[in-house]
């Protein structure tokens, strides 16, 4: 019983920790092309709500309960390749929201040098770690 809740609430903080993920560069598209003062405010505080209030909380969460998956079930896990995959590809996620951080940080000091096109290129490399990790969980190869 406790895997399974586990295991749910695991599933619940990858999915709104993704959701953040797909966002939060989304924002920073739009942010990048905003001229008016009070659209790049606006964009300062929906940057800062969404990734405190949403996304790292998410992220730490989901990697709390994924911990403690492992932890239920070390010996499942430790002799597989595709579980070290995984770890591999989920810190090149937590990689990838420590870039979105210091993005988020250099629009709210109004210092951001990247375009839109950059952010729009970035928005969807989430979406690769997304698709290999869901394919390493349900197929398990190697």
């Amino acid at each position: 019983m406790l895997f399974l809740v586990c295991l749910s609430l695991h599933i619940v903080f990858v999915v709104t920790w993704f959701a953040a993920l797909f966002y939060l560069p989304r924002l920073f598209v739009y942010h990048a092309e905003a001229s008016d003062s009070i659209s790049i405010e606006r964009f300062k505080i929906m940057e800062r709500r969404l990734y405190k209030g949403i996304l790292l909380p998410s992220s730490l969460l989901a990697l709390l309960f994924g911990l403690v998956l492992v932890f239920l079930n070390w010996q499942a896990y430790v002799d597989t390749i595709w579980f070290w995959i995984k770890v591999v590809l989920i810190l090149a996620l937590f990689g990838y929201q420590g870039m979105a951080s210091k993005f988020r940080k250099s629009f709210a000091n109004d210092a951001n040098t990247k375009s839109e096109k950059y952010f729009r290129i970035f928005n969807e490399l989430p979406v690769l770690i997304l698709i290999a990790v869901v394919f390493l969980v349900i197929l398990k190869p190697f």
